[in-house]
């Protein structure tokens, strides 16, 4: 399990083709001296499993779907990623809870500054099944980033922007600064908001049985 705090930032330095499966080499200072072969890493908000880990830098294998449904399918050799360890047992929870499962791909729209401030506006562009999720002032992972809603517009539309409010401190620590307009981008729905609709749909099923029905499945 993640936090979605973002602690170092890595550059993919080298794309291989093995078979059907890429692997990926990320250069990074930090996170290598913490992993060992086999355990997970947050990269850019995917749970990935670490390999051949060496003194400044890991690889870790990409399935197609891994490749086709994450913002991976637009990296290229030099594209920086966020990377997060998992959390510790005895650590902190700083964010929220992310797990490191892509529920969706959004669209980076701009990093703007706000007038007369030093922080700035992230704009994204959601799909249906993420902005189900989404509410006002709720959580949302964007690139393993845990970040705050701060407007949904459009919501009645196919799409939706979602808007963000970003300090200086995200920007610089973050690959935030480096996606261009129409990037995809890797986006985690709040896990809680997820369990609560599938326990809400399962009473509104519940309601809509027979008493026979009801009977059958032990109630």
């Amino acid at each position: 399990m993640f936090t979605g705090i973002v602690e170092e930032v890595g550059r993919v330095t080298r794309i291989e083709q093995r078979g059907e499966n890429r692997r990926i080499t990320v250069a990074a200072k930090n996170s290598p001296r913490e992993l060992e072969t086999g355990q997970s890493i947050a990269v850019s908000g995917v749970c990935l499993t670490a390999l051949d880990i060496m003194p400044g830098s890991f690889c870790a294998d990409l399935a197609p779907e891994t490749w086709v449904r994450t913002s991976f399918s637009r990296i290229r050799e030099g594209a920086l990623v966020n990377l997060e360890l998992p959390m510790k047992a005895d650590g902190r929870f700083g964010g929220h809870i992310v797990q490191g499962h892509v529920d969706g791909i959004g669209k980076f729209l701009a990093l703007e500054r706000i007038a007369d401030s030093e922080n700035f506006w992230l704009r994204i562009e959601l799909p249906p099944e993420i902005e189900r999720y989404t509410v006002f002032k709720g959580s949302i992972s964007i690139e393993g980033v845990s970040l705050t809603v701060a407007k949904l517009e459009g919501a009645e539309l196919e799409r939706t922007m979602c808007t963000i409010a970003i300090i200086p401190h995200t920007v610089e620590m973050t690959n935030l600064n480096s996606l261009k307009c129409g990037d995809p981008v890797n986006l985690e729905a709040d896990l809680i908001a997820k369990y609560v609709e599938k326990m809400m749909s399962r009473e509104e099923n519940q309601d809509s049985l027979t008493v026979e029905e009801l009977v059958q499945q032990g109630f």
